[in-house]
């Protein structure tokens, strides 16, 4: 992830009203499971990429025609973020990424 992709944080004089903040990253389901078992809240929006759900089953698509697409709906998490969220919180979500990802705690 490039920083350059990450939403600016509001003024001073606002708050953001942000409710996720989705990534993409590898091994998405043992990172979901490992955050799960950490007591971290996370979610998968979007599973089935949407020209692959059944509401939209009558435009024709398959499989394979939108690589891009089909690629992020399997390495897309959303975490947890709300003015509310304390900095002690996100350095515990932090955290669990580091051990997940670098194997240190």
């Amino acid at each position: 992830m490039n920083l350059l992709d990450l939403p600016l944080a509001p003024s001073a004089e606002y708050e953001h009203v942000f409710n996720q903040f989705t990534i993409r990253v590898s091994r998405r389901d043992e990172l979901r499971d490992y955050l799960r078992m950490k007591g971290i809240p996370s979610d998968v929006y979007y599973p089935i990429p949407l020209h692959l759900q059944p509401a939209f089953a009558g435009l024709g698509y398959r499989g394979g025609e939108f690589p891009h697409s089909e690629a992020a709906s399997a390495e897309v998490i959303s975490l947890p973020v709300y003015p509310e969220l304390k900095d002690e919180k996100q350095d515990l979500i932090v955290a669990a990424f580091r051990e997940f990802y670098l194997g240190r705690g």
